[in-house]
């Protein structure tokens, strides 16, 4: 039997047995750094412990660092880049108000730098940091791959096609979320991520003033009012309140308890509940922890793997902040 016709024949009976599928290879893997930098994921780890002990949110500041950058085109450290010719960088966009901490990462690119000059890309350590800080938190073991180089542009016209808006409709967001591979029992996951941290009042006031929603418990909203007692908040003050008042630096599942408890902080939060689409699942992950982890888990590694750039593309940054000169 020729080569091709054996090939067919192994295909077909592969297909028919329900074991194959059809996948883009992302050029990532699990041991990529095994001989060029095997020490990389122990700096990483030891430099986000170290941090979170010094700064305290941290850890938070990974998370949703790996989401805006990962959720815009592609998975390669875009976001860090500073403005540069007059264009601005993916920073300075409305979408990624309240982004902090960059300076965090590149203390911890210098440290990767020192160990192995040229060979961890930026865009990695955000998946490393990232991992590590749900870890820290309380969160699941995420087995990430790496092999992802970094992008030598950012600009902040694209991210409005790319980042949901805290207020955009259940519509929007599960659309975008499909667009990389994520369903909706993905994306309930993937919010779930507001477990921890908090959130800028400038984000919350819609839901108070100059009536309080409908959809939100009204003890909270007193509590909330307390927090934000403004409509038209400095966006440059330092006013926020907590995801999660229970457990606020615990990456569990209460952010589902607080939705059934209409205590869900942002708009898209709270209609998770009230669309069909996405109730069944709020309700299982508020019951089931460890249903929340395997989702989270399964939802994070897609959204780690979107439209990484491997091989010859893009480059290994030196500084986190700049590409590398020409």
């Amino acid at each position: 039997m020729k080569k091709f016709d054996l090939l067919w024949s192994s295909i077909l009976a592969c297909v028919f047995v329900g074991l194959c599928y059809c996948h883009e290879e992302t050029g990532l893997s699990e041991d990529f750094y095994q001989t060029s930098c095997p020490q990389v994921g122990d700096i990483v780890k030891e430099q986000v412990h170290g941090l979170y002990e010094k700064h305290g949110n941290t850890a938070v500041s990974w998370l949703r660092l790996i989401f805006h950058d990962c959720m815009v085109e592609s998975c390669d450290a875009s976001i860090l880049l500073d403005t540069h010719a007059n264009i601005l960088s993916e920073k300075g966009s409305d979408r990624n108000f309240g982004m902090r901490n960059f300076k965090y990462m590149e203390n911890i690119k210098d440290v990767v730098e020192k160990e192995c000059p040229g060979v961890v890309s930026c865009a990695d350590i955000i998946v490393l940091a990232a991992r590590e800080g749900i870890l820290m938190l309380g969160g699941p073991p995420i087995a990430v791959k790496t092999g992802r180089r970094d992008s030598r542009e950012s600009s902040a016209a694209v991210v409005e096609k790319y980042i949901p808006l805290h207020n955009d409709s259940l519509d929007i967001v599960l659309s975008r979320f499909e667009s990389i591979g994520i369903d909706a029992e993905g994306t309930v996951a993937l919010l779930g991520a507001h477990t921890v941290g908090r959130t800028h009042c400038v984000n919350l006031v819609g839901r108070l003033y100059p009536t309080v929603d409908p959809l939100m418990d009204s003890a909270y909203s007193v509590y909330l009012k307390k927090r934000c007692p403004t409509s038209n908040p400095d966006p440059k003050e330092v006013l926020y309140a907590r995801n999660d008042q229970e457990t606020p630096m615990l990456f569990d599942n209460f952010y589902y308890t607080n939705l059934i408890a209409k205590k869900g902080l942002l708009l898209i939060d709270q209609e998770l509940l009230s669309d069909n689409r996405t109730s069944e699942y709020v309700s299982q992950m508020a019951q089931d922890n460890q249903y929340f982890f395997s989702q989270f888990e399964k939802a994070f590694i897609t959204m780690s793997e979107n439209n990484p750039l491997t091989g010859s593309l893009g480059e290994i940054r030196r500084n986190c902040q700049f590409s590398n000169p020409a």
